[in-house]
């Protein structure tokens, strides 16, 4: 039986949660309930920074893993990643730009902004799925080392 990581496990089930809740809040804010919609993006948004202080943590006192699959596909595997990570990094700028326009009732900007957010979401929780299915599930993950360790030596 194979052995999945705990913390990435439970991260990525974080960011998907967050996009299934930026979901369930587009449905809400299309059927007008408002304070429902809020809600839920708050929730969202929590889900979201729960991943990040997660695979933050991981990544400064434990590290990454690197990609243990076969060295043919290796570049297409970084390639992608890299992706995943500008995707990511766009999101959640999107994302904290959405929110603060929500919260400063600045609705007409928020409209126009949050759906555009919500996809490059659906599509960072997308690549982030994949990029753990090919970390962990898929291929076993290669050597993974703290960004301390690095730093420290040793």
């Amino acid at each position: 039986m194979m052995s999945l990581p705990v913390l990435p496990t439970i991260s990525t089930f974080f960011i998907v949660l967050s996009a299934i809740l930026v979901a369930i809040g587009w449905v809400l804010v299309s059927q007008r309930k408002i304070e429902a919609h809020k809600k839920t993006m708050i929730a969202a948004a929590i889900s979201a920074l729960i991943f990040f202080i997660i695979y933050a943590s991981r990544t400064i006192f434990i590290g990454n893993t690197a990609f243990g699959g076969p060295d043919d596909i290796k570049i297409y595997y970084t390639v992608f990643l890299i992706f995943h990570i500008v995707l990511a990094t766009t999101g959640a700028v999107f994302g904290i730009v959405t929110i603060v326009l929500g919260f400063k009732n600045n609705i007409a900007r928020h409209r126009k902004i949050g759906p555009i957010t919500s996809i490059i979401w659906f599509f960072v929780a997308i690549t982030g799925v994949a990029v753990y299915l090919l970390l962990y599930v898929f291929y076993s993950g290669g050597e993974t080392t703290s960004v301390i360790k690095a730093i420290i030596g040793g």
